[in-house]
């Protein structure tokens, strides 16, 4: 799952990249509106961290334009706290708003059910035969048991996951599981995709040799 930060404060945008990808998502950042925007409108992201406050182009600017042409579920997160603030982001098209300071718990909360949302899965477990996922906690069990993934592992799964029954191509999920700082090898996907497979049965992710990878509805 790929997620996008714009935020001009240097150390909480840092800080909010780092947690995510401690997370297993892939983070890229933009500290003005107009890049942020270029951003969020050239890419695809499952969510969208947006302040208010930002150089250039302001933030309530980015979310009008980029709603004009993307659905991306888009999380405010701002200083200001009034209720009148909220309504106006809210009825710019933001789907949830945060207030500074914040938990970061609270947040990536939020940032999971923006994302469960947008694909319609209403739970926080997805259940796959004898797999369960479970994605408040972003945990696995096979029969009950539970199964040690990596975070870049994990990510993958849920991808797949959340979109059930849908050919994803390598590309998109190289595009989805890396951000724009990462040097990964060529192979990278093929590697997960084995490991996912020893761990939780051959079965489980389908390949379409010179297409993609899917699971099963």
């Amino acid at each position: 799952m790929r997620v996008l930060v714009i935020e001009d404060e240097p150390d909480l945008a840092r800080g909010l990249v780092q947690a995510l990808r401690e997370e297993g998502y892939a983070a890229d950042h933009a500290d003005d509106g107009n890049e942020g925007l270029r951003k969020a409108t050239d890419c695809e992201y499952e969510a969208i961290v947006l302040d208010l406050q930002l150089p250039g182009l302001g933030g309530l600017d980015v979310l009008r334009r980029l709603r004009a042409r993307r659905k991306t579920p888009v999380l405010i997160l701002t200083a200001r706290d009034g209720v009148g603030d909220r309504v106006v982001g809210l009825d710019a098209g933001a789907d949830d708003y945060l207030v500074k300071p914040f938990a970061l718990s609270e947040l990536l909360a939020r940032l999971r059910a923006l994302i469960r949302r947008s694909v319609g899965q209403a739970e926080t477990v997805i259940r796959i035969g004898e797999v369960a996922i479970e994605t408040s906690t972003r945990t696995v069990t096979r029969d009950g048991e539970p199964v040690a993934l990596t975070a870049r592992e994990y990510a993958l799964l849920e991808l797949l996951a959340h979109y059930r029954g849908k050919l994803i191509t390598r590309s998109v999920i190289y595009d989805r599981l890396f951000g724009d700082d990462d040097d990964t090898l060529s192979n990278v996907v093929e590697v997960h995709v084995s490991h996912i497979r020893k761990k939780l049965g051959k079965d489980l992710i389908v390949t379409r040799r010179g297409q993609g990878y899917l699971i099963d509805a």
